[in-house]
């Protein structure tokens, strides 16, 4: 793809889109698969650079996985010491299941990524494994990580609640074949409760069980067994929400085919946030559809349970009348890149006021114009930009490639909206 592409503005949208597979679904399911006994097969999976790191760990851990066509098998077997550091790029998914599932192993593996990556906090994870008996160590408290472990482990541990969910739904995929029973206190307020209830949920459809208290307390019984089979990976809510929010942008109506509002996914109810905001949403049984009318109102919303939304909102906020403050997402900070400042960063460029705080953002629409967008190496960043494309010419987005991390033809599924 070309170092930069530019948005075409359309209005009146009446499309129907299909996304691919949902990446959060794609990744549990892989690592579920491997702790399985015997052969998987996960169907219409995420076809995407995070799924990749994730399958090239898996097999350098001695789990065989394949990806073939529209779908990936993988053949569960104990983990095995990797001949070579697992090198898992910036994918902090990759990074956080794997180290916690590397204390199912008997021996030591590293896992190591790239430059961002090696900016990237792990160490509430570290401890985590710690408490359970895991050798889990770091010189920097981010990657490069080694895991040592006898293969037994369980017990009580800890994890902040404001740190990411993904420690905690790490530590959850790799309990049900600890050798002790697991309780999992959090401390505080835990942060993204519908990537838990995703987890619990996709945890319960292998077979194994899992209980907490009101998200204070998680209790997982050891010695359980994941169950292999055939399973089919859900749309992505995260890679619909691009074309949800067109369809408020724009105006008119995009529709989002194998996706419902009872979706396991949290992002798949990101389109009630555009119905407050003046849009019309209507579901059926495998899709859901957004109606713009061309007016939007802003709002103040907490996100903590969507964090991945905030940017798509962010930029939707620009064509709001009266400004839009997003809360409870100071975790943004540590993704990627610092979602939260480079976001303010690039709408700024747009022309809107946007005041940052630490958890969050306050954004004012005004003038619009052209600009062209950086996206920091995120994924998100070029997809939510793109949105301000469709009503201000002359928007730009930079280093577009980086969507292969989630997305990889998304520009191309954008591009054809109309």
């Amino acid at each position: 793809m070309t170092d930069s592409i530019t948005i075409t503005p359309r209005r009146n949208l009446n499309a129907d889109v299909t996304v691919p597979g949902s990446k959060s679904c794609t990744a549990r399911a892989l690592v579920m698969a491997a702790l399985a006994p015997g052969a998987t097969v996960l169907m219409a999976p995420a076809g995407c650079d995070d799924t990749d790191r994730l399958v090239s760990g898996l097999n350098a851990l001695g789990a065989p996985t394949e990806i073939d066509g529209g779908m990936i098998a993988v053949d569960g077997q104990p983990f095995a010491p990797p001949k070579e550091p697992l090198v898992l790029g910036n994918s902090g998914t990759a990074m956080r299941f794997l180290t916690a599932a590397c204390a199912t192993m008997n021996g030591s593996a590293v896992l190591d990524g790239d430059a961002r990556m090696r900016e990237r906090p792990i160490g509430d994870l570290l401890e985590a494994l710690r408490d359970w008996g895991v050798r889990a160590d770091s010189d920097t408290g981010c990657p490069p990580v080694r895991v040592t472990s006898t293969g037994r482990f369980g017990g009580k541990t800890r994890v902040r609640g404001g740190a990411s969910s993904q420690y905690l739904t790490g530590l959850l995929i790799a309990a049900p074949r600890a050798t002790e029973d697991v309780t999992i206190e959090i401390d505080g307020e835990l942060v993204s409760k519908p990537y838990i209830d995703l987890t619990l949920a996709m945890m319960s459809e292998r077979g194994v069980s899992a209980s907490h208290d009101a998200y204070r307390t998680f209790h997982v019984t050891a010695d359980q067994v994941y169950e292999p089979g055939t399973y089919a990976i859900e749309a992505d809510a995260s890679g619909a929400s691009y074309f949800f929010a067109a369809a408020a942008v724009a105006g008119g109506r995009v529709r989002v085919l194998n996706l419902a509002g009872s979706s396991i996914q949290g992002d798949a109810q990101f389109p009630k946030v555009l119905e407050e905001m003046g849009c019309t949403v209507t579901e059926g049984t495998d899709w859901i559809e957004v109606t713009g009318n061309g007016a939007l109102r802003g709002l103040d919303i907490d996100l903590n349970a969507m964090p991945d939304m905030a940017q798509t909102l962010a930029v939707t906020a620009l064509f709001a009348e009266g400004s839009t403050t997003i809360r409870n997402v100071a975790n943004l900070r540590i993704k990627e890149c610092d979602r939260i400042s480079a976001t303010a960063a690039e709408l700024q460029k747009l022309g809107a006021h946007v005041e940052e705080r630490e958890d969050g953002l306050t954004i004012t629409p005004g003038p619009l114009q052209g600009a062209a967008i950086d996206t920091y190496n995120d994924h998100r960043m070029a997809m939510s930009f793109a949105l301000a494309g469709l009503r201000v010419p002359g928007v730009a987005i930079n280093d577009p490639g980086c969507v292969s991390k989630t997305f990889p033809d998304f520009f191309d599924r954008f591009g054809r909206l109309a």
